[in-house]
């Protein structure tokens, strides 16, 4: 059965051939389009993470004491990192932004310290906000709230608008490449018809077939897998790096290669052998 399923694939040689090609081209065309949501969302994360709250520490506290707020700090729900500031950091921040005329005459009693806050959520902003301004210790709090909402939305409609071209991307893949799987057996509708006319049981007919689907598959994905990292590789290298920013960065193929090889080569698995054995199905009733 083994040998059968092996000889099957090069006596049909062109069908064969047509059966990987769809495959391949199905699944480049699904990995292509959810490794781009997956990249999308890591810049959304990181425009999230530029949008910090910045809490102040009232000015008659002193270091120590400010220091000591930030337990309560980190207490609160959706706070994912604090980030202690102290004056003299501060004042070599604005002296980074601004020219010596500037800020002549300024020193670090003009500031307070103050806390970095990241946060999960950028939904949950504004009740951090107010939970943050009720922490004895801290005088003011800034937090943009608009900024805020505007990522929502624009993460909210990434998300909505990915997984709707994934699940259609998902169905039409399918689609084609069983009816192609289909294809290819209806020219040896003939083949399976004397062979159940002659005794071979439907264990017998199908075993070779799930055998070459599964074959097809694997070679299919593979080259899928290939064409795939050598596109994003070429993409990452050659064309987004040089040009883009350090918020804008790719995610690293290494992070990636592993994820993208089990999920290409469990759906063409999963398609050659169930369009060879649904392929058939028909053939059998003789």
């Amino acid at each position: 059965m083994i040998r059968e399923g092996f000889r099957s694939i090069t006596t049909h040689g062109f069908m064969s051939f047509a059966s990987v090609t769809i495959i391949m081209a199905c699944l480049i065309i699904m990995g292509s389009v959810a490794l781009l949501t997956l990249n999308i969302h890591r810049m959304m994360n990181k425009i999230e993470n530029r949008n910090e709250i910045m809490a102040y520490v009232d000015e008659t506290l002193s270091e120590e004491e400010a220091r000591a707020i930030q337990p309560e700090l980190e207490k609160i729900d959706n706070v994912s990192s604090v980030r202690f500031i102290t004056r003299q950091e501060a004042l070599d921040n604005f002296k980074d932004d601004y020219s010596e005329d500037m800020m002549e005459g300024v020193d670090e009693t003009w500031l307070r310290h103050r806390y970095e806050i990241q946060i999960d959520d950028q939904s949950l902003m504004p009740q951090i906000k107010a939970s943050l301004e009720a922490t004895p210790g801290i005088a003011k709090v800034n937090a943009n709230l608009e900024n805020a909402k505007i990522i929502v939305r624009i993460s909210n409609v990434v998300t909505i608008i990915s997984l709707v071209l994934i699940a259609i991307l998902a169905f039409i893949s399918i689609f084609i490449m069983s009816n192609t799987i289909k294809l290819a057996t209806f020219n040896r509708r003939e083949e399976i018809a004397i062979m159940k006319m002659v005794g071979a049981t439907n264990h017998f007919i199908r075993m070779p077939f799930i055998i070459e689907g599964l074959i097809l598959g694997i070679l299919g994905g593979g080259l899928a897998f290939a064409a795939e990292m050598g596109l994003y590789h070429l993409v990452t290298e050659r064309i987004v790096s040089p040009m883009s920013e350090n918020w804008f960065q790719l995610i690293p193929l290494q992070n990636i290669a592993l994820p993208v090889f089990v999920a290409f080569m469990v759906a063409s698995i999963f398609v050659g052998v169930f369009g060879g054995v649904n392929a058939i199905k028909n053939y059998l009733k003789v």
